[in-house]
């Protein structure tokens, strides 16, 4: 870093140090990154005052200034606060001049982020506008800092109630984010103030069960929605701090059989053989918001031994590009595709008009495995009225049966999708059944229609692209029926 080059989101650009803070000619998720001041936490003292105070005075409120917009300066304000007041408090109060710049800077942010909450987008961008006043508020005194926990306070009981499921799972349904505002929550728990602590408590309680049941037996979490790994802190490191706080709970790897989180729409099993699948159920988002949510109803990943095999796609970034395009798209993702179009319409970066719902979802655990079923009408725009119906059966030995039916007024033409993991390689492929190595061990796929293998894109992580085997198998009719089977091949 204090050699001038920095790594964001697994993009590295020479920026100086101290950074250069206008830095426009990169995507605009980079410069929000560069203003978040995540990266502070890797320097020392010295060298974050350095880069610290030269924001203050080398950067000022402008127009269009994206360090100025609500939401960096959200994550900032936090990052700031924690890292001069928390970790390297008794330096920062000694160093007089520097503390009342840096408090100068503080207070001129948060009456401007007073000012300029996030209500035209709402979701987890106001519910960390709220948690930066709340948090600036706990650990100031004065008449400025009641105002900002005040307010605060009043914005997070409500988003609290609103974006919280009674399942635990964040309501934009994209477990990355979850992860985040889980760190929130921690954080403004750590300010020991008894009414943050009696409000976020449970929910808290709730996210940290709901995280262990979205990660598959890698540690890492599904990719559905707008989710990448590396973007936020490790699940295993929230699912410790928040056990800080709350009452001891089962680990995930603890928590064998089936699952089931039904206000967010995400079913599925975990065994103890390294096994786990998860299915999305669920609505696309919130729907005054849906903007990270994805074309992915029925879609679902799939581990065996501890191995990613069927994967979804991830996200590269958040530009209005191609890329952004496809990650979004239905074809994007282990779920039926029909007439080349996505069960919902999407257009710009975030932006989504008419959408599919899920209906009739029906769920039943059983010791060894579960039934999943339901329908959705997202295809209901389209010429004839296309209906997808999904079943899926999951049994710990047998492996995963799912069958499709689309239906249709006219004739259509559907496909569905398996996405493997870049670690698999196909080894035997006949027009119905095809073997795959992985490190799991060899994996059968066997289909009643012929499969075409294809290769697609897949960004695990941010600005990282790796390509992958994609099985197709395509129909044709008013009413066309698919069945598909994925199960491990025994050892000899």
């Amino acid at each position: 870093m204090r050699h001038g080059s920095l790594s964001l989101l697994n993009r590295r650009e020479t920026v100086g140090f101290p950074p250069s803070w206008d830095v426009s000619h990169l995507p605009t998720l980079w410069q929000y990154n560069l203003h978040y001041f995540d990266w502070l936490w890797i320097l020392d003292f010295d060298a974050g005052r350095e880069a610290v105070t030269d924001w203050i005075r080398a950067y000022p409120n402008g127009r269009d200034r994206v360090g100025w917009e609500s939401y960096p300066m959200s994550l900032r304000l936090v990052n700031w606060c924690s890292f001069f007041f928390g970790r390297f408090r008794d330096r920062t109060e000694s160093d007089r001049e520097f503390c009342r710049m840096l408090w100068g800077s503080l207070h001129t942010q948060c009456e401007w982020l007073c000012r300029h909450l996030e209500t035209h987008l709402l979701n987890n961008h106001y519910l960390e506008n709220a948690a930066a006043l709340v948090l600036l508020g706990t650990s100031f005194d004065g008449r400025s800092p009641r105002k900002w926990f005040g307010q605060g306070m009043h914005i997070l009981s409500d988003q609290i109630e609103e974006q919280i499921l009674p399942d635990g799972v964040h309501f934009e349904l994209s477990p990355m984010y979850h992860c985040r505002i889980l760190d929130v929550l921690i954080v403004l728990m750590e300010t020991q103030a008894t009414e943050v602590r009696s409000l976020l408590a449970e929910p808290v309680r709730r996210m940290a069960q709901a995280l262990g049941k979205l990660c598959h037996p890698d540690g890492q979490i599904a990719l559905f929605s707008d989710s990448a790994l590396g973007v936020y802190h490790d699940p295993a490191c929230l699912l410790q701090q928040s056990q800080r706080y709350l009452p001891p709970m089962p680990s995930a790897g603890d928590e064998y059989g089936c699952f089931a989180l039904p206000d967010a729409g995400y079913y599925g099993w975990r065994g103890s053989d390294g096994t786990y699948m998860v299915a999305d159920f669920g609505r696309i988002g919130p729907d005054y918001s849906p903007g990270h949510g994805h074309a992915d109803q029925f879609s679902f990943e799939l581990s065996f031994n501890g191995h990613r095999v069927i994967t979804d796609t991830g996200v590269r970034d958040y530009d209005s590009s191609d890329t952004r395009r496809y990650c979004r798209s239905t074809a994007a993702h282990n779920t039926v595709e029909v007439d080349g179009q996505d069960q919902c319409e999407l257009w710009g970066a975030f932006r989504v008009a008419r959408r599919g719902y899920p209906r009739e979802v029906a769920w039943d655990s059983r010791p060894r495995g579960f039934t999943l079923s339901g329908w959705h009408d997202g295809y209901r725009r389209l010429a004839g009225k296309p209906v997808h119906i999904r079943y899926m059966e999951w049994d710990a030995s047998a492996g995963l049966t799912v069958r499709d039916r689309v239906v249709a007024h006219r004739p259509v033409r559907s496909v569905s999708r398996l996405h493997l993991h870049p670690t698999c390689r196909i080894v035997d492929a006949e027009s119905r059944c095809i073997r795959v190595s992985c490190p799991a061990g060899m994996v059968r796929i066997q289909a009643d229609t012929d499969i075409q293998m294809r290769e697609t894109p897949y960004f695990e992580r941010f600005y990282e692209t790796q390509t992958r085997p994609c099985l197709c198998m395509s129909g044709e009719g008013c009413c066309i029926e698919q069945q598909f089977k994925i199960s491990m091949e025994k050892a000899l």
